[in-house]
């Protein structure tokens, strides 16, 4: 079998054309007058009344970047580093204590939950009052 020799199995049913006379009347089933009672004319897309209703203002709905923060506290950092070690993003993904946020190494903010007994020098990264208090009593720098 060929594809020329495909046939359907069921009979074609021919559509009805409506609106031409016969013994439907003159409107033949459509109604009086009315978009939907003409010939060849269209309904008009719904999203036309989504897109009127936006506001013409360039920039609609655009907030701007958000930056996206890794949060850790400190019992975190005390299990994980070792004493006079460097904290930084990038060591802190190697570790795998943060993740990458759309393929980007994210900002870290460092809160002062748990105790911290090492003293270690941080860099690049975001503090409470409570954390940088207690890192500094615990002999760790930060840059």
């Amino acid at each position: 079998m060929q594809l020329h020799q495909l046939r359907p199995r069921h009979k074609f049913k021919k559509k009805k054309r409506v609106g031409r006379g016969g013994k439907r009347g003159t409107y033949s089933g459509r109604g009086i007058k009315g978009q939907k009672a003409r010939a060849g004319t269209k309904l008009k897309p719904a999203i036309r009344v989504f897109i009127k209703r936006y506001p013409k203002l360039r920039g609609h709905k655009f907030s701007g970047k958000k930056q996206e923060i890794e949060v850790l506290n400190l019992d975190i950092l005390d299990k994980n580093f070792k004493p006079n070690e460097k904290a930084n993003p990038q060591s802190l993904l190697q570790k795998r204590l943060i993740r990458r946020i759309k393929g980007r190494v994210p900002r870290v903010k460092i809160l002062g939950r748990g105790k911290i007994t090492k003293p270690l020098e941080i860099e690049d990264c975001q503090f409470s009052k409570t954390a940088q208090e207690k890192i500094e009593k615990a002999g760790g720098t930060i840059k």
